[in-house]
């Protein structure tokens, strides 16, 4: 059986628009209205994988599974932006992180990506 992904989406604390130059540079669109976001697609839960964000997880092979901006910034997930998403195939999950990423940044929102 092949594996499932999810596209989860993680609100930011607002100070990482001020605090990260990284951020702010991929948002200059940001009005400062809606919220900061991170959204990310994983073969987990969404909860199970914001945890591994928020603890700062490795692979056992040593390779960070984390995004330093939602383990520094990472305030709970927000299923009302990503439930209406079904299980998708990798190579889907993929093409709606970056379509989801794009459509959240056009409503306003301040969206990071990986």
């Amino acid at each position: 059986m092949p594996t499932v992904y999810t596209v989860y989406v993680i609100e930011l604390a607002r100070k990482v628009f001020t605090e990260d130059r990284r951020f702010r540079e991929a948002n200059p669109q940001f009005n400062g209205v809606l919220e900061c976001l991170y959204v990310g697609m994983t073969s987990k839960s969404p909860q199970e994988r914001f945890m591994q964000h928020r603890t700062g997880a490795r692979s056992g092979k040593g390779h960070k599974l984390s995004s330093d901006i939602v383990r520094k910034y990472g305030r709970y997930l927000r299923p009302s932006l990503y439930q209406h998403i079904g299980p998708l195939s990798r190579a889907e999950a993929l093409t709606v992180e970056k379509g989801l990423a794009l459509e959240l940044r056009r409503k306003g929102y301040a969206v990071w990506t990986n």
